[in-house]
């Protein structure tokens, strides 16, 4: 299987590229629709979608300077690893599930892999100690392999700007089922049916409401 192109994003205005976005669902959604992200519920990743979030399209500070750094980041793990890298300026599109959707960080030349590069707290160093990874960060990169079809993806993260990690996921079968499952679900009956999902009682669904009724009671 090969991944689509949904649209070449070379040329594309951050405005452009976060519309292009609420067509489909992304490697950082799948782990809130999963109910497994600290910062993104369920019913966030559908008000995203359906262009009705209360904070709209802004990032936090933590992102932006996430992005900044995916250069640094992605040149580190070529140094270290060997293995050379290259930017894949293009929306993906899974070439059967319309509706999920990939914007990589890097594709590994020559191999069927990829790399996502992530900037990390010193205060979350515990959550990269030996073979962990974090779980949203996992389902992410089995979403970038479901669409693209690849056999595995790097992960490699800068944690307090001093530390350097590097780790290997392989695809794994079973979970991109279950993510092609869920997300199916998600997109076919809360999107396109405008069926929001329910609030699910996560410090991430009680900081939406807050946001959303900032005068009310938004005890769940």
């Amino acid at each position: 299987m090969q991944a689509e192109i949904l649209i070449p994003t070379s040329n594309m205005s951050e405005a452009e590229w976060l519309e292009h976005r609420q067509k489909g669902i992304g490697g950082s959604d799948a782990g809130a629709i999963a109910g497994l992200s600290k910062w993104k519920s369920p019913i966030g990743v559908y008000l995203d979608k359906i262009g009705e979030s209360p904070s709209g399209n802004s990032s936090s500070e933590a992102a932006y300077f996430g992005h900044v750094l995916e250069d640094v980041v992605a040149q580190e793990f070529s140094k270290r690893t060997g293995l050379k890298v290259r930017k894949r300026q293009a929306i993906l599109q899974h070439s059967k599930h319309s509706f999920m959707l990939a914007n990589v960080d890097r594709l590994i030349i020559g191999k069927k892999e990829g790399l996502e590069c992530k900037t990390a707290s010193e205060y979350l160093k515990n959550d990269w100690e030996e073979e962990e990874i974090p779980a949203q960060y996992l389902i992410q990169c089995q979403h970038y392999m479901a669409v693209t079809g690849y056999e595995a993806w790097w992960i490699a993260v800068l944690i307090g700007g001093n530390k350097f990690v590097h780790k290997k996921i392989e695809r794994d079968e079973e979970i991109i089922n279950y993510l092609i499952e869920i997300e199916s679900d998600f997109w076919n009956n809360h999107v396109l049916k405008k069926n929001p999902p329910a609030f699910d009682g996560s410090e991430a669904s009680t900081n939406l409401l807050k946001a959303m009724y900032p005068e009310g009671d938004i005890s769940l």
